[in-house]
C-alpha cells in the first residue's frame, strides 16, 4: 500500500506534468500529433480509453459532438474510437475537415514511474491521468487533471 507521502508526491508530479504538457500545445485549433511511446496491452488500452471517455463526457457531451480522432496507434487508437462510439459520439478517423462543429481530439501515452501517463486533448480541454497497467486492464494511479482553455463548456 503506497504511503501518503508517495501519493502526494505522485499527485504533485502529475499536476506539474499536466501543466507542462499544456505549454507544449500550439494554441488555437492545432493539437499535437497523437503518439504512444510505451507498449500497453489491449486490455489496458480499453480500460484507459473507457475511463478517459467517461471523463470527457462530463465536459463534452456525447450525442451532440462529432470527434475527429487524430491517431490510430495500436492498440489505444482503436480502443479510444470504440469507447467514443459506445458513449454516443460520432467519430471521424483519417479525415481532414474544416467543419467548425467537429472537435479534433489527440492523445499521448508516455511511460511514468511504474505506470503510464495518458493525456487526451481537444483545443479547449485537456485530461491527464497516470494509470498502472495490470493483468485485467489498468487502474487509475492519480487523480484526473482537467485543464480547460477558453470559454467554459466549449469542447
Amino acid at each position: 500500500m503506497p504511503s501518503l507521502l508517495s501519493l502526494l508526491r505522485l499527485a504533485t508530479v502529475t499536476l506539474c506534468l499536466g501543466s507542462l504538457a499544456a505549454c507544449t500545445t500550439t494554441g488555437g485549433q492545432a493539437l499535437v500529433d497523437s503518439q504512444v511511446s510505451v507498449e500497453i496491452s489491449d486490455e489496458a488500452a480499453s480500460a484507459i480509453a473507457d475511463d478517459m471517455v467517461r471523463q470527457l463526457a462530463d465536459h463534452v457531451g456525447p450525442g451532440t459532438t462529432t470527434i475527429a480522432l487524430k491517431g490510430d496507434d495500436e492498440p489505444f487508437g482503436p480502443a479510444l474510437e470504440a469507447s467514443l462510439r459506445t458513449k454516443g459520439y460520432a467519430v471521424l478517423t483519417g479525415q481532414i475537415t474544416d467543419d467548425a462543429s467537429v472537435v479534433p481530439l489527440a492523445y499521448i501515452i508516455d511511460p511514468f514511474e511504474s505506470g503510464v501517463l495518458v493525456r487526451v486533448s481537444t483545443a479547449r480541454l485537456e485530461l491527464t491521468r497516470v494509470y498502472t497497467p495490470n493483468a485485467t486492464g489498468a487502474a487509475p494511479a492519480s487523480p484526473m487533471s482537467v485543464m480547460q482553455r477558453g470559454t467554459a463548456g466549449t469542447p
